[in-house]
């Protein structure tokens, strides 16, 4: 799970963006260990019964829809032939969509996203204004899943089919709401490796930072030292989990529109 690939974030996302040199060296590292990657969409119908997936598969996808996935990491994907899937926020993206002032850095346009995807690229639903989707009634959940969707297809041509959560934030309603509205699948972060007995709504993805050297990604695209790597992060995503859900009883128990 990557997010901007920039040689200068901006504060907010330095974090989780990887300089375009380092990107190009963990896909070259990737490319040498023989790993073949796959869009979303493909690695699902492979685990439904379509067609199987190469040898040894690997998932690369990017959220929000920085500027740089175009600029930086586009062609280092197309020099090694790789697929990836990148779940766009529309409303953060320039053009008639965007919504002033919420982006935090330099997004695609739609030329660019139409390029990514001539390119192979899949692209994917990632709601329209990056909301807390479990923290939202379901009137405005809806209105984010399917407001998204009904963009991507307009602008595209074609309705997309696979979904990630901003924040890596769900549950039942959410993984209900986004399958209602048409996407067949959805990725979450977790940070361990994509199961199938994690159901197609709830994939797992190992997220990528500014600091993960090219030996770590590929140590991690292998399934080596996942669980010591992200123990930290799994120990605090699950006492969040608790925290956040107690929130949503809260509100439906007053009243809230849900």
């Amino acid at each position: 799970m990557y997010h901007a690939v920039t040689h200068t974030p901006t504060p907010s996302i330095r974090a989780l963006s990887v300089p375009p040199e380092t990107f190009a060296d963990q896909m070259w590292l990737l490319a040498k260990r023989g790993f073949t990657p796959v869009t979303t969409a493909r690695l699902a119908a492979a685990w439904r019964g379509g067609p199987p997936l190469p040898h040894r598969p690997v998932l690369i996808t990017f959220d929000d829809g920085y500027q740089g996935v175009h600029h930086y990491a586009l062609p280092v994907l197309r020099e090694f032939g790789f697929a990836a899937t990148v779940y766009v926020t529309t409303g953060w993206l320039r053009g008639r969509h965007e919504i002033c002032g919420a982006a935090l850095d330099t997004m695609l346009d739609w030329e660019e996203v139409r390029e990514l995807a001539a390119a192979g690229a899949e692209i994917g639903g990632h709601t329209h204004s990056h909301p807390q989707m479990d923290q939202l009634p379901d009137s405005e959940l809806e209105y984010e899943v399917q407001r998204c969707r009904e963009i991507i297809a307009e602008r595209l041509g074609s309705p997309p089919e696979s979904f990630a959560y901003p924040y890596g934030y769900s549950s039942r309603r959410v993984r209900q709401a986004v399958r209602t509205a048409g996407f067949a699948q959805s990725v979450a972060v977790g940070n361990a490796l994509a199961d199938p007995r994690q159901g197609p709504f709830a994939l797992r993805r190992v997220t990528v930072r500014r600091g993960t050297r090219p030996e770590e990604l590929a140590r991690l695209a292998e399934g080596r030292a996942v669980g010591r790597t992200f123990a930290t992060d799994r120990a605090l995503t699950k006492g969040y989990t608790l925290v956040r859900r107690s929130r949503w009883l809260i509100r439906k128990g007053a009243g809230a529109d849900v």
